[in-house]
């Protein structure tokens, strides 16, 4: 069984200006409140060397895999976080017409132990989406 939570915001900016951003990980500190440091190379296996900072939670190191990535549709990383716990995060962008796009970002918890950290925190995980979310937009528009 797996357990989401998942920000989905409208950007007044075309695919490829969102994907720039994504991207470019030596920069998500400059607009991104949930993973201030991201370091790796986006290929598939690539592994991406995060910080994870979500108020009312402890900073964290990441070390993550990329599973999935389309340049200007998604980014896809996963992390075995412990003993029945499993997390994976993702970046969608949609694009509805040109300089209109959907971006969703979202984290998917699984096995036992991600149901009880995910029961107890969606809260702040749902509001860490939403901050990641619309600093990408603001970042976007500018």
């Amino acid at each position: 069984m797996s357990f989401r939570v998942e920000n989905r915001v409208g950007v007044k900016a075309p695919s490829d200006r969102i994907w720039e951003i994504i991207a470019d990980l030596p920069s998500w500190g400059d607009w991104n409140p949930t993973f201030p440091q991201a370091e790796g190379i986006i290929a598939i296996g690539g592994v991406l060397t995060l910080t994870e900072t979500i108020e009312g939670l402890h900073e964290r190191p990441v070390r993550a895999a990329i599973n999935d990535w389309v340049p200007y549709a998604q980014l896809i990383w996963s992390e075995r976080r412990g003993f029945q716990f499993t997390s994976t995060r993702y970046i969608e962008i949609e694009e509805l017409a040109p300089g209109s796009c959907i971006v969703a970002n979202g984290e998917i918890f699984g096995g036992m132990f991600g149901e009880g950290f995910f029961n107890k925190n969606k809260r702040l995980l749902r509001r860490a989406c939403e901050e990641m979310g619309e600093a990408l937009r603001l970042r976007a528009e500018a």
